[in-house]
């Protein structure tokens, strides 16, 4: 079985075919609102088709009004394509193949030991993503292979770092992913596909040396923006039921 054949099945399986179907979101009376957060997915292969400089200043124009506390905006953001953004994808691939033991982020991401039911929703990404792409779990040359991938941003016209100031609290992050969420469904308002990448913060001595990045900021992820190249059989990972992390008081029936 092809890996994207195996994909789809996979998710079918794991989401029902009424999920699996839900890329095409004209049901009637949904908001379009509703309809863009449900048909983005994380992009992992774009095409060559370029995005223009006036498209991403109007995607982190709409973005910049993510609600933040007290009015702090806490986020800055690097933009790249054509020549400066080849170089650092070659910076990026050449540490990740010979020196990636050298880096690691500047924040921690997952904690030591995940409780449930977070454990096990992690290992379940891990065995649908790596198991549609045919890679075994203990296949390490062929997981890290697939993390290349990410440097050169997937293939993408336009990559974004995102930077935090170190000096500010956990709220800030807060505030941070709000603007992060904006970013991608003001690009997806706009036809775009992307991809949210934790992985470049682990090379933020290289991002530093290709970017000007100030040492107050820390480098907390990269976006990957750009047209997918293929229409992907799964476009997303299975989420939990609402009453698995919602609860009610106080409504009417």
């Amino acid at each position: 079985m092809a890996p994207e054949q195996s994909l789809h099945s996979l998710g079918e399986r794991v989401f029902g075919p009424e999920l699996m179907q839900r890329q095409a979101p004209e049901e009637a009376g949904r908001p379009e609102i509703d309809r863009i957060i449900l048909g983005r997915f994380a992009c992992r292969e774009f095409s060559e088709k370029p995005v223009m400089r006036h498209t991403i200043r109007e995607i982190l124009a709409v973005a910049r009004f993510a609600p933040s506390g007290a009015n702090i905006q806490p986020w800055n953001v690097y933009a790249l394509s054509g020549a400066p953004q080849k170089r650092l994808s070659s910076a990026l691939l050449e540490a990740h193949r010979n020196a990636r033991t050298e880096h690691v982020s500047e924040y921690k991401y997952y904690a030591d030991v995940l409780p449930s039911p977070y454990r096990q929703r992690r290992q379940e990404f891990g065995q649908i993503f790596y198991g549609s792409l045919g890679i075994a779990q203990t296949d390490v040359e062929a997981r890290a292979d697939q993390t290349a991938k990410n440097y050169t941003f997937f293939g993408a016209p336009v990559g974004l770092i995102v930077t935090i100031d170190r000096r500010l609290e956990a709220g800030s992050w807060l505030d941070l992913g709000m603007f992060l969420q904006n970013v991608l469904l003001a690009a997806a308002g706009r036809g775009l596909d992307s991809c949210p990448q934790e992985t470049f913060a682990k090379y933020h001595k290289i991002l530093r040396e290709q970017l000007p990045i100030p040492e107050e900021q820390m480098v907390v992820c990269g976006i990957s923006v750009g047209y997918a190249k293929v229409e992907p059989g799964l476009k997303s990972m299975p989420r939990a039921d609402l009453d698995d992390f919602a609860d009610f008081t106080g409504f009417e029936s």
